[in-house]
């Protein structure tokens, strides 16, 4: 279990912020951090937190689930283009299947993605959802 938290621990960042880099040659936002810029393959180990918006690039709803994520079907899960560039697959919230479009903008929320073991250990990370929803 020790070597969970501190695995856990080192992605919080990413889990919680959407925590990327950027890389200083090129100024190419990465996420997740890989510490070589997939564009220049030069060095890119500068700390950058991306805004959490964004649009559905595209998206599919599951009606059967993997283990653990029984209970959440049906869901969506989209591929999200990130307004800094960076694509990334998450979950959608807080909308119905029927109502996610290509095109239709995003923002990252903290939600819950699952339970884990016996005893029941709650694990958060990023999810979106619409732009602005409960917002006045």
């Amino acid at each position: 279990m020790e070597g969970k938290v501190a695995h856990d621990w080192r992605l919080k960042g990413q889990r919680y912020r959407l925590e990327g880099e950027e890389c200083p040659h090129c100024k190419a936002k990465i996420f997740p951090p890989r510490d070589i810029c997939p564009e220049c393959k030069q060095p890119a180990k500068e700390p950058y937190r991306l805004s959490g918006r964004g649009e559905v690039y595209t998206f599919s709803t599951l009606n059967s689930a993997p283990e653990g994520f029984e209970g959440f079907v049906p869901y969506t899960v989209a591929l999200i283009k990130l307004e800094e560039g960076p694509m990334i697959t998450a979950q959608l919230t807080d909308v119905a299947p029927e109502d996610v479009r290509i095109g239709m903008p995003v923002e990252m929320v903290t939600r819950k993605l699952r339970a884990q073991g016996d005893e029941g250990t709650i694990i958060y990370g990023y999810k979106f959802r619409p732009a602005g929803w409960g917002h006045v």
